[in-house]
């Protein structure tokens, strides 16, 4: 039979990837502050069809928003490690990157009582150093990857990337990858920004996007017999009207179709058993 898992991540980033963009302005504020507003109808709406999710927050967010991330893990939610900062770890030397881990760390320590298993990269984009960090700080899975769709697969070490030569893959570490997808993420097709070297359109028709995003998952339906979706949401995108009833109807319809919603680290620890690591 088969064993289809669903993971519903949110990015908690608040106003932290705007700032990290150097939009500080009050309006870029005030577009933040709209994801603790929407934590709640977020939370309601999970419980309503039983979804366990995995929320990944900034060390900013927990800081400026304690009371909302307690919401989000007295509800039973993942609480991941997404940085300190929303700062891109490539944009950092190793030694802030590993600073920022830290920080992140003791801030969802507090939080949770552990420290976080899983990592998302802000902005998803690592550093040459980010995976031998991540394995340092005993983490079990990152999510910033798109090497796969439907299956996760064993983070690489030491790929030597030369423009004039063929890619030198690196050995595989017992680091899990989560892959995710810009296609299955909310930012890109609803938000607008307007900066000064970049337009980002946005504001789709919410019902086409979800349209496509439930194709993703009658196509893993169909074509596997185990296998992980990750969709990706941001509570000040999503949590608008139209489009919390756009998700409404893809947790329906993933529900209907045998989905099965699970953390994370559920998930990674699911593939963990099937696929031990062999290094």
């Amino acid at each position: 039979m088969a064993r289809l898992l669903v993971c519903v991540t949110f990015d908690f980033d608040t106003m932290s990837g705007l700032m990290a963009r150097g939009l500080t302005t009050p309006n870029y504020i005030s577009r933040g502050e709209f994801g603790p507003v929407a934590i709640p109808r977020i939370l309601d709406l999970l419980k309503k069809y039983g979804v366990k999710s995995t929320f990944f927050s900034p060390g900013f967010t927990i800081e400026t928003y304690p009371a909302e991330n307690e919401a989000v893990l007295k509800a039973g939610h993942e609480i991941g490690h997404h940085g300190w900062t929303h700062l891109p770890p490539h944009k950092m030397t190793r030694e802030q990157e590993e600073a920022n881990l830290v920080r992140g760390n003791e801030t969802i320590k507090k939080l949770t009582g552990k420290s976080a298993r899983g990592y998302r990269s802000p902005s998803w984009d690592l550093s040459p150093n980010s995976v031998d960090l991540l394995l340092k700080h005993g983490f079990v899975y990152e999510s910033s990857l798109m090497g796969n769709d439907y299956t996760p697969y064993r983070c690489r070490h030491g790929d030597v990337v030369e423009i004039d030569k063929p890619l030198g893959f690196g050995k595989p570490t017992r680091l899990i990858e989560m892959p995710i997808a810009w296609s299955l993420d909310d930012f890109p097709h609803f938000e607008f920004l307007r900066m000064e070297t970049q337009l980002m359109p946005g504001l789709m028709n919410a019902n086409h996007v979800i349209e496509n995003w439930i194709i993703d998952f009658v196509y893993m339906k169909e074509h596997f017999d185990w296998g992980v979706l990750t969709y990706t949401f941001h509570p000040y995108v999503i949590g608008r009207g139209h489009r919390m009833m756009a998700l409404e109807k893809l947790l329906k319809a993933v529900a209907e179709g045998g989905g099965v919603f699970v953390t994370m680290e559920d998930a990674a620890c699911e593939y963990d058993q099937r696929q031990p690591f062999r290094g």
